[in-house]
């Protein structure tokens, strides 16, 4: 089974220095039909304008992702963390027992456009963790690279959940194919561009959604870039 969710389905909040498209309920959007799917919680497509941003805040029990698709999202932690976040790389942040942290666009004339991903833990109150890794856009031209995992795996970030994500760039005659567990959940985002998954044309900001299926198949990319999540059912 696969259901399709479009992007203008997702919610939406206007705060003047931040543009949010929320895929699960967040914040002031409620959706009880679209609470998550398996342990994947939130992915919050977020545009911060320059020179503003999400002042200190703490989170608890949940592996937090950062992939950031325009601009640079400036963190830093009560872990002692202090990084600049840049378009191909991937950070994961473990709030465990409980992190301190923010998120700021120093840039001037540019917005920082980017993907908050929130991945329920297969295990609570583990210590505060930071990993950040880059990944290079050939090894994810016209394949599906491995950029988290549980056990890191490839080189990916490491993850305290039962939760793999992969990322991919596809145009034209490029494809590739990821074998599932059909016991399992897979969610494929489209980032950008234009995709057909499984024989469904997907635009960017839209979604697939899987459940008890073997293989996903991704090709006729134009200028796609597209995340797949490999999730707890």
């Amino acid at each position: 089974m696969m259901q399709i969710r479009r992007s203008q389905e997702r919610g939406y909040a206007d705060h003047g220095w931040l543009k949010s498209h929320h895929s699960f309920s967040f914040a002031g959007y409620f959706d009880p039909a679209w609470m998550g799917w398996g342990n994947l919680r939130v992915i919050n497509e977020d545009r911060i304008a320059p020179g503003t941003g999400f002042g200190t805040h703490g989170h608890r029990d949940m592996e937090i992702i950062s992939y950031v698709l325009q601009g640079n999202l400036a963190h830093k932690d009560s872990m002692g963390n202090v990084k600049g976040i840049p378009p191909g790389d991937v950070q994961r942040m473990s709030a465990g027992t409980g992190v301190m942290h923010s998120e700021f666009n120093h840039a001037q004339g540019e917005t920082t456009h980017f993907l908050q991903i929130w991945i329920e833990p297969s295990q609570l109150g583990v210590a505060p963790g930071y990993e950040q890794k880059s990944f290079a856009e050939a090894d994810k031209r016209g394949q599906l690279r491995l950029v988290a995992s549980p056990d890191g795996a490839q080189g990916s970030v490491s993850l305290h959940a039962d939760a793999a994500l992969y990322a991919g760039l596809f145009d034209g005659a490029e494809a590739a194919e990821l074998a599932t567990d059909p016991a399992r959940k897979a969610y494929v985002h489209l980032v950008r561009g234009a995709l057909t998954v499984n024989g469904e044309r997907l635009q960017g900001g839209d979604a697939a959604l899987l459940q008890g299926e073997s293989q996903i198949r991704l090709d006729q990319g134009a200028d796609a870039e597209v995340l797949v999540f490999d999730l707890a059912a």
